[in-house]
């Protein structure tokens, strides 16, 4: 754009400008003698000024070298060289930061400005070639030599075209130009010289690109400058446009915000005289962070964050993230621990009032509690208790929460199958929650609460994340001092918190976390725990829930006993507590009525109030029959005794097997049979008589899979008794698992098998020797009236059972 005054090192205030148009001289530029033009010229340095020949033009001098340049020119009458500087920034410039053309000036007239610089009036005549600098002092001086402008060759047609086209782009370029004079335009309009007009627009014109400026000097034909300085006027209408676009642009923005801040203004003005004041939950969030027992880095990202809320429309979404982000962040507990109750008598009391039996589970808590005593401080246990449902488990955490004294969380995982309920979702999202774990926290109101993490073997995995994944984080001790939640986004630490997880069955959690956790295994019960677990805990329960007290109610042993065999069937206590639940429920009904009603309930009332018997337990007793032999299983609901039958009959030496087996289970069953294939003498036979039966191997309740290989020596056992036609020793169950070699390996859920065993009245087990540790592990009570009979090989079985 056109200025009133160019620079030669810096801009010129305000007050120093001096409204000086460039003019053109005569027809043409002026001619000098060549004895006029010396070979030697002291050379001027321009700052975002070029000089073309015929023309008049103002040069702010500033630099010491620059102004005895003029000062000596003025006095002397010399022409001097002035020649574009490339790069600005340079103080002192060089040979390589000057452009290689210039033009030879006079100095006219010198005006003294306020600040200490000088305005030069200087007029171009003649271009010229910078050879060498031969001298910096006092000032550059530089070898050059002279160029010759050619004029215009083209007809008139031409020529009027082209400077048409100079004087509309160089005419938009001055009028979007707000510095400058209305005269320039009108300067413009009156030339009608086309080497004139080249030269004044490249003059006066100011680009962005100012090399591109500075290089229009090295052409001599007048047709090819203005070619080229059509170039960079359309260059620089592209760059004005595209400034334009982006300044509308910003200005919108800036008029919107100031709109909304007019706006907001006014919206907190209304809300100040409505009491709706949102500096107040300001202020409250900051007294509720001062509280806070957080680190310096907590407490930094929450200034900020809290900074940026400020900035908020209260009506906008975000300010409700925000805000919602925030009040999550001081309702933590951070760092706040509720006191432990280290009296150990008092836990045990505690822990024994609420679960009968469980004795693992409570050692394990005492355990913890007495070594928390001694040190003051240690890194909670991450405990798992898997075991059959019902046997309480879950209940067992919240009588842990009450004996430590601690707040108890519950977070069921049963169906989870998204990580973000672990994790929380990033709270940039609408919707975003903080995962259960911290919400959990959040809620306790401690950092050091009791956590049940239920069901943990329910866990399910989709595309949406594997949540057992993201808990690996929280219940490993070495990891969960540093928790990240996606929504806090801040480390949080868990190392205080008592994770205790509960499964039916440790199968199906990943071998990572449950590498992380201390198994502990809850069995079921006896019928006699049962029994005081329903005198002591159920009974008084229900009655307290049906508005009832002692004296209204009472269930004698034998009637309980009743209820344990007859109607129900599971290794816990939640299906006999919904049949004493049922029995209330019919009381209630008859004191509500007025009826009577015995005081008393005994064995000969269930019929009245439960209904006909709903369960049978399997006994043994019956099922002495070749071929038929007692296994013993294990299930989630506990232990299970099965049988499997074996039929023999005239064929081709095939084997057939039903009742819903799985493949390992019908494998066991192959090796059974082939094992007997190869030594007949087992059951008494050759390989020819062998060959000639086909044996049926069933197992009943062909409804419900089984699977395993527990059953191996019971395959075998009931093949050999059906091929003998000899029914085995009665009273005998057994399990383990066999290799085609005749080896007897051990198996697993013998507590369970054990207890299964009992109720159906077997006498002695057969099993792995292997097992025989797990045998002295289990408590007296649990194997009082039952032998056991171990054994290596399969020889070792039959030749017992047949002895």
């Amino acid at each position: 754009m056109l200025k009133d005054l160019l620079h030669d090192d810096i801009l010129a205030p305000r007050g120093a400008e001096v409204n000086i148009i460039p003019v053109l001289q005569g027809e043409g530029p002026i001619k000098l003698d060549e004895s006029q033009l010396p070979e030697r010229l002291p050379i001027l340095t321009l700052r975002n000024a070029v000089i073309f020949p015929g023309i008049v033009f103002p040069v702010t001098i500033g630099r010491e070298k620059s102004i005895r340049i003029i000062r000596d020119a003025e006095k002397n009458n010399l022409c001097i060289g002035a020649v574009p500087q490339l790069d600005v920034n340079v103080e002192d410039p060089k040979a390589e930061d000057l452009s290689p053309y210039g033009t030879v000036v006079r100095v006219i007239k010198v005006l003294e400005m306020p600040d200490s610089t000088i305005t030069a009036i200087v007029q171009g005549f003649r271009r010229f070639q910078l050879d060498a600098i031969v001298s910096y002092d006092p000032y550059i001086i530089g070898n050059v030599h002279y160029l010759e402008d050619i004029s215009s060759s083209q007809d008139g047609t031409n020529t009027r075209l082209v400077m048409e086209s100079i004087k509309e782009k160089a005419s938009t370029i001055l009028r979007l130009s707000s510095s400058t004079p209305k005269e320039a335009i009108s300067a413009l309009r009156g030339i009608d010289n086309l080497d004139f007009l080249v030269n004044f627009v490249a003059t006066t014109t100011d680009v962005d690109r100012f090399s591109d400026k500075a290089d229009l000097l090295r052409y001599d034909e007048i047709d090819t400058r203005a070619m080229k300085l059509l170039a960079v006027l359309e260059t620089e209408l592209q760059f004005i446009r595209l400034r334009q676009e982006i300044n509308q642009k910003v200005k919108g923005e800036i008029d919107q915000q100031q709109r909304e801040y007019f706006l907001n203004n006014q919206l907190r003005t209304i809300q100040e005289e409505l009491g709706m004041d949102e500096s107040g939950d300001f202020d409250r969030l900051r007294k509720a962070a001062d509280a806070k027992k957080w680190s310096a880095q907590v407490r930094a990202i929450f200034d900020k964050e809290l900074a940026k809320l400020e900035k908020y429309n209260p009506s906008s979404p975000d300010y409700s993230i925000q805000y919602n982000y925030l009040q999550f962040m001081v309702d933590l507990p951070w760092g706040e621990m509720s006191k432990d109750n280290l009296d150990l008598k008092h836990a045990q009391k505690v822990l024994d009032h609420d679960h009968y039996g469980l004795d693992t589970v409570k050692e394990r808590i005492i355990e913890y509690l007495a070594v928390l005593k001694l040190k003051g401080n240690m890194k909670s246990p991450i405990l798992c208790l898997y075991g059959p449902p019902g046997v309480g488990k879950t209940s067992l955490g919240k009588s842990i929460a009450k004996a430590l004294g601690r707040k108890y969380v519950r977070i069921a995982l049963g169906g989870m199958h998204d990580e973000a309920e672990i994790r929380g979702h990033r709270k940039t999202y609408i919707g975003a929650l903080p995962g259960r774990i911290l919400n959990g926290i959040c809620r306790a109101g401690t950092s050091n609460p009791v956590i049940v993490l239920d069901e943990i073997d329910k866990i399910s995995s989709e595309f949406k994340g594997d949540p057992s994944s993201a808990l690996l984080e929280a219940l490993d001790p070495e990891q969960n001092a540093a928790f990240h939640d996606n929504y806090l986004d801040v480390d949080y630490d868990l190392s205080n918190v008592l994770f205790i997880t509960t499964a039916n069955s440790t199968s199906p959690i990943q071998s990572a976390l449950l590498d992380r956790m201390e198994l502990i295994n809850v069995t079921g019960y006896l019928a006699e725990e049962k029994v005081e677990i329903a005198r002591q805990f159920l009974v008084p329960k229900q009655l307290e829930e049906h508005g009832m007290g002692k004296k209204d109610l009472k269930i004698d042993k034998a009637c309980i006993e009743a209820i344990i065999d007859r109607y129900t069937r599971e290794s816990g206590v939640r299906g006999l507590e919904k049949q004493i639940a049922k029995i209330a429920r019919v009381t209630a009904k008859k004191i509500a009525l007025c009826e009577d009603y015995p005081k008393v309930i005994k064995k000969e009332n269930l019929k009245e109030y439960l209904g006909l018997p709903t369960n049978y337990h399997d006994s043994q007793k019956g099922n002495e029959a070749p071929g038929v032999v007692t296994g013993l299983a294990w299930t989630s609901m506990g232990g299970e005794i099965l049988f499997v039958e074996s039929s023999v009959s005239g064929g081709k030496g095939n084997l057939t097997m039903t009742g819903n087996l799985g493949d390992v289970m019908k494998e066991s069953a192959t090796i059974a049979f082939q094992y007997i294939k190869a030594h007949p003498q087992l059951a008494g036979m050759t390989s020819e008589e062998f060959n000639a039966k086909d044996i049926h191997v069933h197992v009943p309740e062909g409804a419900v899979p089984k699977d395993g290989p527990s059953a191996g020596i019971t395959m075998v056992s009931s093949m050999v008794s059906a091929l003998r036609g000899q029914s085995i020793k009665s009273g005998i169950a057994m399990t383990g698992e066999m290799t085609l070699r005749g080896r007897v390996l051990p198996v697993g859920g013998i507590k369970e098998k054990i207890l299964a065993a009992k109720r159906a009245g077997v006498d002695t087990i057969v099993i792995c020797e292997d097992n025989r540790k797990d045998i002295e592990d289990i408590k007296e009570i649990y194997v009082k009236g039952l032998s056991f009979h171990y054994v290596k090989t399969i020889d070792d079985v039959i030749s017992f059972i047949f002895g």
